[in-house]
Formats: C-alpha cells, sequence, structure tokens
C-alpha cells in the first residue's frame, strides 16, 4: 500500500469517527430532550413557540409548563453557584411579588444540585417555583434558545406561549418589568 492511499484511508477513518461521534451526540441531545419531555417537533424549533417540559420541584411534584397556560411567564435557567444568577435573585422576588395578581409568573430552573438549590432558595424567601433540571436544564435551556449554554438565562413567554424575549446574563427588575408590562 502506498503512503497516500495509507493517508487516505486514515483520513476516511477519521472522518467517519467525526460523523458518528456527531450523530451519536446529537442521538443524546435527543435522548435528553425525551426524557425532559421537551417537544421537538420542526414546528417548536423553526417558531418562538415555548418549549413544553415537566420537571420535579423541590418536594419532588412533577410540574407541567403547561399548567402556567395563559399567564406572562418568565423562565429563569440559574444555579447557586453562579454569581449573576443569585444577584437577579431578590429582584425576581419583588417582581414576583408586584406582578402576580396581574397574571405573571416566573419559573426558576436549577441546573444544580437538589441539597444546593434547598440550601440557597430557604433563606432567600424565593416565591416562585423552583423547578430541579439539573445537567439536564442545559438541554432544556438550550430548546429555549441558549445556544451557548449561558447562566443566567432567562426567556419571556406571552399568554399565548410565544417567547417574545430571549435574556442572557443577569437581569435588573427594570429590565424585567419593561419586558413584561406590555404583556400583562
Amino acid at each position: 500500500m502506498s503512503k497516500t492511499t495509507s493517508t487516505l484511508m486514515m483520513v476516511g477513518l477519521a472522518a467517519a469517527g467525526l460523523a458518528s461521534g456527531y450523530l451519536f451526540n446529537n442521538w443524546q441531545h435527543e435522548q435528553k430532550l425525551a426524557e425532559l419531555k421537551v417537544s421537538t417537533s420542526k414546528e417548536t424549533t423553526v417558531s418562538n413557540s415555548r418549549p413544553l417540559f415537566k420537571l420535579k420541584d423541590l418536594e419532588g411534584k412533577v410540574r407541567d409548563v403547561k399548567e402556567w397556560d395563559g399567564q406572562v411567564l418568565m423562565i429563569n435557567f440559574w444555579a447557586t453557584w453562579c454569581p449573576p444568577c443569585r444577584k437577579e435573585i431578590p429582584a425576581f422576588i419583588e417582581l414576583q411579588e408586584k406582578y402576580e395578581d396581574k397574571g405573571f409568573k416566573i419559573i426558576g430552573i436549577a441546573l444544580d444540585e437538589k441539597e444546593a438549590v434547598i440550601n440557597f432558595t430557604d433563606p432567600m424567601g424565593m416565591n416562585y417555583p423552583i423547578l430541579m433540571a439539573e445537567q439536564e436544564g442545559i438541554v432544556l435551556s438550550k430548546a429555549y434558545g441558549n445556544r451557548l449554554g449561558v447562566l443566567p438565562y432567562t426567556v419571556i413567554v406571552d399568554r399565548k406561549g410565544n417567547i417574545i424575549h430571549r435574556k442572557r446574563n443577569k437581569l435588573t427588575f427594570e429590565q424585567v418589568e419593561g419586558m413584561i408590562k406590555p404583556l400583562l
């Protein structure tokens, strides 16, 4: 076998390996979405419709995002080890208190261990549902448009289930208020 043929075979094997790795990773991504009960239809991917999911809350009860249909939602992906996440939570508590009676609901999705989340949320007095996603939350946040997997990551969803805003990084009370007021 010539050196050129050998090199071409090695390049071909490397390309096949990369392709199979890509397919395996894509399959793993789809499996995680299926486990989370995240809608993966092309319609959801193409449109700005809110992906559906079911996750457990801190008490272990399975919560379906559909239970908040008809409300303006703010879905916040966060973790206790994330300093900007921790800094924005007091504003979120205040926003939930101020606008809950107008049909506004915050849903916190923790990408963290349950014990760390409980130890953080209890003293904070968080007044909105916290759902546990741990590492699977990265897959879910990507379904919501978080291509880079950054935290915090927040989406605002209107009463019809359409994603209106996608925001990376820390948000202030005023920023969120400006996004939700026209939707209430």
